[in-house]
């Protein structure tokens, strides 16, 4: 058989929310297709209650060295690179970038650049209520986050933690996510709305979302296959 190119192993730590992790794996897999090259994908299930009570209490050294030892089980498997595909467990980045076994593509990161690229200065947060509150956990330098009223907190929170338990949202809850956004693009004279919830790249997609916004998740998994097209191999057959 002819050679054919095969991205390098990608470990992908699953279970921080059952539709994200789907979500990930079904949008990596057609974007290895769609470049031509072959999955070579390893996941490893998290325990979502531990991870978001740890984040939640702001447990960032118990967090990382729990994500860590996930690192460890995709590392022996073969994984040369990983992610982990949700916001929540971000408040532990900077420790466990001090021990985790494999080279990451930070979710953050890939979102500052995006930010940057997009020459955005003024935004505001939609996601879990630990990165509404941290701002997405401090990275954004540059820009002014306008915090939205704690009473909008409550309702992007709650019907997110909802979207992450049922994996989809009810049209009610579209609408009214969809209506706050807007609300606060108009009086805080925002440039964009930071979807910065992986459950909420498939609640709000390209074709059904009508105000300016940065979507996280597919952000992410665009640098995701960057960095994989860039190590690419032809694997011999």
């Amino acid at each position: 058989m002819p050679d054919q190119p095969t991205a390098c192993r990608f470990g992908l730590i699953a279970g921080l929310g059952v539709g994200a992790g789907i979500f990930y794996y079904r949008s990596l897999v057609n974007a290895h297709l769609a470049m031509g090259l072959s999955p070579s994908i390893l996941m490893v299930h998290a325990d979502v209650r531990r991870v978001m009570a740890h984040a939640a209490a702001r447990e960032s050294q118990e967090l990382a060295a729990y994500l860590s030892s996930l690192l460890r089980q995709l590392a022996d498997g073969g994984a040369q690179m990983a992610t982990i595909p949700a916001f929540a467990p971000q408040v532990c980045a900077r420790e466990l970038a001090e021990i985790t076994p494999l080279p990451l593509i930070n979710l953050l990161d890939a979102i500052v650049d995006e930010v940057d690229r997009r020459k955005v200065h003024r935004l505001s947060i939609f996601g879990a209520r630990v990165t509404m509150e941290t701002k997405l956990f401090g990275r954004l330098q540059k820009q002014e986050v306008v915090t939205p009223k704690p009473s909008e907190i409550d309702t992007v929170s709650g019907i997110y933690q909802r979207i992450v338990e049922e994996e989809r949202a009810s049209s009610e809850e579209h609408a009214s996510l969809r209506a706050l956004a807007h609300t606060l693009i108009e009086r805080e004279q925002l440039d964009a709305i930071l979807l910065a919830g992986t459950d909420l790249s498939f609640v709000f997609t390209p074709e059904n979302t009508d105000f300016p916004n940065i979507d996280g998740a597919r952000t992410h998994i665009g640098a995701i296959m960057r960095r994989l097209a860039s190590e690419s191999v032809l694997a011999t057959g």
